[in-house]
């Protein structure tokens, strides 16, 4: 998934995408991360798993793109709540 802005709730959002892999594994899971850019909160990221794995990491970044916007928001807000 290429770098992605979303707002949800008056902010604006900066997301990432990250495929982890653990050591007991062959599948990629897909990981977002959050970032506000809102001045007044706190600057970290904010980082969540998605409900998506492949064996191959490509093939996981090129499912991620086609993630639409509002199951972000809704992840997002499942983290922030």
């Amino acid at each position: 998934m290429a770098w992605r802005v979303i707002d949800t709730d008056g902010e604006t959002w900066n997301v990432q995408a990250a495929a982890e892999r653990r050591a007991d594994t062959h599948l990629w899971q897909l990981s977002v991360s959050f970032r506000s850019k809102d001045a007044h909160r706190e600057q970290g990221a904010i980082w969540a798993k998605y409900p998506l794995e492949s064996v191959s990491k490509s093939t996981l970044f090129q499912a991620a793109d086609r993630i639409p916007d509002n199951e972000l928001k809704d992840l997002l807000v499942q983290q922030i709540s």
